[in-house]
Parts: structure tokens; C-alpha cells; sequence
């Protein structure tokens, strides 16, 4: 439980029945943006996404994992698994810290490199990066993002920038949960190589993405931008949320 008063439940979307998976966005992404392939799971599941730019006051790292504890015992998830993509895998490790007992299983997608400051660094401070591989649902949530939250979205790309999430990786890896880390054919924001490396670390499993024949190439959005194939890729990891049917 937090001690920081100005904490508060997040805005979240909520869907489904059946066990919960929480999925913590990426940067400048708002929830509707993931409903696409929520609906794909919600036959099968609860799927929650909190809105982790909706943070009372100021945004900090520690105050955005307040907000998401405080939210999981509001709607009573006291087992979740966890989905994070891209910047949300940070808030997915700090979250495993925190509350490891509460974590049934973690998926991370096109997540977190290996180097001192996140890679991903560059997808929230380089406009370049993000248009080089944005579709148009990515450039209209990112946009409405900087619309309603500007101060939030730039303190979270700061600690993007700045912080060190080795040390979190390491207690993630030494908890033991089953880990998975999902990664597209062709990021064009992330290193495969460092994906490779953090799911090492993290002694996750590492699947890169596998396309149809003759399927557009896979970017770093691939769980929003292709729902369909990622709905596909997440259930044949096994999740214990997702059992085969």
C-alpha cells in the first residue's frame, strides 16, 4: 500500500472475464488504443489497462506504481498477469519488485534494452523515431497523449532517459516467475540484440515474431497494430491466464 497521500487509482479500461492480465502501455499510448486486441481476449480473460499518464500531480516513477497498486486492489485483481509494451515493461519490472507475490506471470513486448538508459529513450524524446514506424492509431493516441498530459509525458520520458533498470532485472530474474519476452521482426525503435540480452537476464523465453506469407513487415507496434497475429503469438506462450483451449 502506498504512502504517498496524492496517490490515486488510475483511469483504466476494463474487459473481459476470467483471470486478469494487466498491460502497461507504451510511451504517449492511451488505453484505447490496446482495445483491439483486448477484445480478442476477452472471451478468455479480464484484460486492464490503466492509464499510466493520468497520474494525480506530478508524474514520478515511484508515484505511477503507487497509482497502479492502488488501482489493482480497487478493482480487486489480486492475481494479475502482467503485459507491458515497450515503456511499460519499466513499470512492469518495478511493479514485480514491489509486489512479487501478487504477479502470477510477466510478458514483455519489444521492451527495455540492456544498455544503462533505456534504448527505448529515443522513442520519448525523438520525434524521428516515432514517425519513422508510426501507423496512424500510434500518431493519434501519442498525439492525444501530449494533448491532456504534457507535463506527465515529459517527466516520464526523463526517467525513461535517466534510470537504471538493471538492478530491478536482476530482482525480477531472482523471484522466479515465468517470463516471456515478445519481440517484433523488425523493431525499428528497439535492438533485437538487447532483447535478446534482457530476456537472458530475466531467464525469459525470447520469441521473435513470426509473419504470414506475404504479411507487411512487423514493427515495434505490432500488439496494436496487429492484434490479430499478436493475440495469436501471446497465446501460444502458454500463459497460465491463457490456457490452451
Amino acid at each position: 500500500m502506498t504512502d504517498d497521500e496524492r496517490a490515486r487509482p488510475l483511469q483504466h479500461v476494463d474487459i473481459g472475464a476470467g483471470p486478469t492480465i494487466v498491460r502497461l502501455q507504451g510511451y504517449g499510448m492511451q488505453p484505447a488504443t490496446y482495445l483491439p486486441m483486448a477484445r480478442l481476449l476477452a472471451d478468455r480473460v479480464r484484460v486492464v489497462i490503466p492509464n499510466l499518464l493520468a497520474l494525480p500531480e506530478r508524474w514520478t516513477f515511484d508515484r505511477a506504481l503507487d497509482c497502479l497498486e492502488l488501482t489493482l486492489d480497487e478493482i480487486g485483481a489480486d492475481q494479475v498477469s502482467l503485459l507491458g509494451h515497450s515503456f511499460g515493461g519499466g513499470l512492469e519490472l518495478g511493479l514485480v519488485c514491489r509486489s512479487p507475490a501478487r504477479i502470477v506471470e510477466c510478458v514483455f513486448s519489444d521492451t527495455l534494452g540492456m544498455h544503462r538508459a533505456f534504448s527505448l529513450a529515443r522513442e520519448a524524446v525523438h520525434p524521428i523515431g516515432i514517425f519513422r514506424m508510426a501507423t496512424r492509431p500510434a500518431l493519434l493516441s501519442f498525439s492525444r497523449s501530449w494533448a491532456t498530459h504534457p507535463l506527465q509525458l515529459g517527466a516520464a520520458a526523463l526517467w525513461a532517459f535517466s534510470s537504471d533498470r538493471v538492478p530491478e532485472i536482476e530482482t525480477c530474474a531472482a523471484v522466479g516467475l515465468p517470463c516471456h519476452v515478445l519481440w517484433a521482426e523488425r523493431d525499428t525503435i528497439l535492438s533485437r540484440k538487447d532483447g535478446r540480452e534482457f530476456a537472458r537476464r530475466l531467464h525469459a523465453t525470447f520469441t521473435v515474431a513470426k509473419r504470414p506469407p506475404g504479411y507487411r513487415p512487423i514493427d515495434h507496434d505490432w500488439m496494436f497494430d496487429d492484434p490479430e497475429l499478436f493475440a495469436q503469438h501471446l497465446s501460444d506462450l502458454g500463459l497460465r491466464a491463457l490456457p490452451a483451449t
